[in-house]
């Protein structure tokens, strides 16, 4: 900080600065934080917030409008201007509901990425939920107890049960303000029996994750109500105001169920005229702020809670978080957050019957192969070690369907169609085709694995490493271990395997194994691949055994 209060446009040599911007719904929210790597924490410097209504897509097609898509190029483009003249060294941004929703979404984020260099997740309902915990989470001290969160968005409703430790329940809703808005028409004074239709329907697109939410409560449990996101701050104001305070903040504000009722029973008498008067409501909030407080007013009378408590760091500060799981910079109550990928990994393969012990074998073969060429891959694929660790544990998953045949192509499905925490849409993307691509045919531009993966980087990152996940799998083809060690020497035209096999095995099967899938291998290696057997070092010294 300067002298004069003020946040200095230089980070000091000890800080990384991140921004994150979040693609929403209604708004484009950017933050713009300080990590300290030696305090492993961070603090937020700047906040911007400018309404673009992506949300209120086309009536007929459900596409993105040309109108909101210049508008959010330009605030896109003014947030990483902004973000570049505050010395960001890194900036991480994530699309929701309506980009995700909208056939032509994958479009848009094409313009962002050719038109200003922005690379834009687009995340999924439960990974937008992770996210939103692991913001809130870095503002709030858990205390033990359980919390509830929720997030009321403009296209979509987040309610997550967690605690300190972990998420129990990651729920995404379809149901938000704007969506309501648009879908019902709600600007101008509502009667009682159209407040009791909008909170009808808002309860039946509730309910299914409140049953789950209050089933994953131990006995005697009681939950702790956050409120995060644009109509919690806006219903909390007029809530503050109400009682005749002007908070500089509203984070850790609490309400009361019927203050809530009260507030609501007020403002849908009036228009949308009238909403524009109200002290703290922006203009563009004034015709959604009825409907998010309805979803707001019936989410807490669903859950049975008397008090909500407000938040106000969510998803943008949750990207913050998750930047540094990814980076190594965490305090101590996210330690298990940062395993977050292998526990989704190892669900997942759990969840599908996959055997523990023959996919680690796999996956060490591959990690000592990837480890053993590194300096030969592309920088996609240099970065791609978890991924080609979370292939290994998975690629057998498809047999949970069928054994014979074609299980590579089942486990692509199922692997594609899976929710995986922590990981991007790209990453799940090359996670997906690693996996089919791990046995049987290279891949051909008519496959569905291969027409899926949205750039060449990512095709490229796919075709260098699935020759790894091959011969990985095609060296554990028993029941049991038989390789006790394995060697790796790269050279401008060969990769040669060095392999030691356990006490009393022979590794003829292997060398076999691999021989029949060569003509797959050495194309994506760009090299010829050579096997050698070197005996043990427990028997007597002897010439190796090789096969080319």
């Amino acid at each position: 900080m300067t002298s004069n209060g003020q946040f200095s446009t230089t980070p000091s040599p000890q800080e990384v600065r991140v921004a994150a911007i979040d693609i929403g719904t209604n708004s484009i929210h950017m933050v713009l934080a300080a990590v300290d790597p030696q305090l492993r924490s961070f603090s937020v410097l700047l906040t911007e917030k400018t309404s673009v209504r992506l949300g209120l897509r086309d009536l007929e097609t459900g596409d993105l409008t040309p109108q909101a898509m210049e508008k959010a190029l330009l605030v896109l483009s003014h947030c990483r201007q902004l973000a570049d003249s505050h010395g960001a060294q890194a900036v991480v941004s994530v699309a929701t509901s309506a980009v995700r929703e909208a056939g032509n979404g994958r479009k848009f984020l094409d313009m962002v990425e050719q038109k200003l260099a922005m690379q834009v997740e687009l995340v999924n309902g439960r990974e937008e939920a992770r996210l939103i915990y692991l913001g809130v989470l870095s503002a709030m001290d858990f205390a033990g107890r359980p919390h509830l969160i929720l997030d009321i968005g403009g296209g979509s409703t987040e309610l997550i049960l967690a605690d300190s430790h972990d998420t129990r329940s990651l729920n995404s809703l379809r149901v938000g303000a704007v969506r309501l808005a648009q879908d019902f028409g709600c600007h101008g004074a509502l009667t009682p029996e159209r407040v009791q239709f909008l909170k009808t329907f808002i309860q039946g697109m509730l309910e299914p994750a409140v049953r789950k939410v209050q089933g994953r409560l131990a006995a005697g449990e009681s939950p702790v109500l956050v409120c995060t996101s644009g109509t919690a701050m806006a219903v909390g104001g007029l809530l503050a105001l109400g009682l005749g305070t002007s908070p500089k903040t509203l984070n850790g504000l609490r309400f009361g169920l019927h203050q809530v009722q009260a507030l609501m029973g007020e403002l849908v008498k009036l228009d949308v005229g009238q909403r524009r008067q109200l002290p703290g409501v922006s203009e563009r909030r004034a015709d959604i702020i009825v409907t998010g407080g309805l979803i707001l007013e019936t989410a807490m009378e669903l859950l049975h809670t008397q008090e909500m408590q407000l938040c106000e760091r969510a998803l943008r500060e949750g990207l913050i978080v998750n930047w540094m799981l990814r980076h190594n910079l965490i305090v101590d109550r996210f330690i298990y957050q940062k395993n977050v990928r292998q526990r989704t990994i190892l669900y997942q393969a759990r969840k599908y019957g996959v055997d523990h012990e023959q996919a680690e074998r796999v996956a060490h073969h591959a990690l000592t192969l990837f480890d053993g060429c590194r300096q030969i891959l592309d920088p996609v694929a240099a970065q791609g070690r978890e991924l080609l660790w979370a292939a290994a544990m998975l690629h057998g998953c498809g047999k949970h369907i069928s054994s014979v045949g074609g299980y590579h192509k089942h486990s692509w499905y199922l692997v594609r169609h899976c929710t995986l925490l922590g990981y991007s849409e790209a990453e799940h993307l090359i996670l997906a085709a690693l996996v089919r691509y791990h046995r049987r045919s290279l891949p051909k531009k008519r496959h569905e694995a291969w027409l899926s993966l949205e750039d060449g980087s990512q095709q490229c990152c796919v075709q260098q490493l699935s020759p790894l996940l091959r011969i990985a799998v095609a060296l554990d083809r028993r029941p049991q271990a038989v390789i006790e060690h394995m060697g790796v020497t790269i050279t401008a035209k060969t990769m040669v395997i060095q392999l030691t096999p356990a006490p009393g095995a022979n590794l003829s099967v292997e060398c076999w194994s691999l021989n029949n899938c060569r003509g797959e291998i050495e194309p994506g290696l760009g090299r010829t691949l050579q096997v050698e057997e070197v005996e043990a070092l427990t028997t007597p010294t002897g010439s190796g055994k090789s096969s080319s």
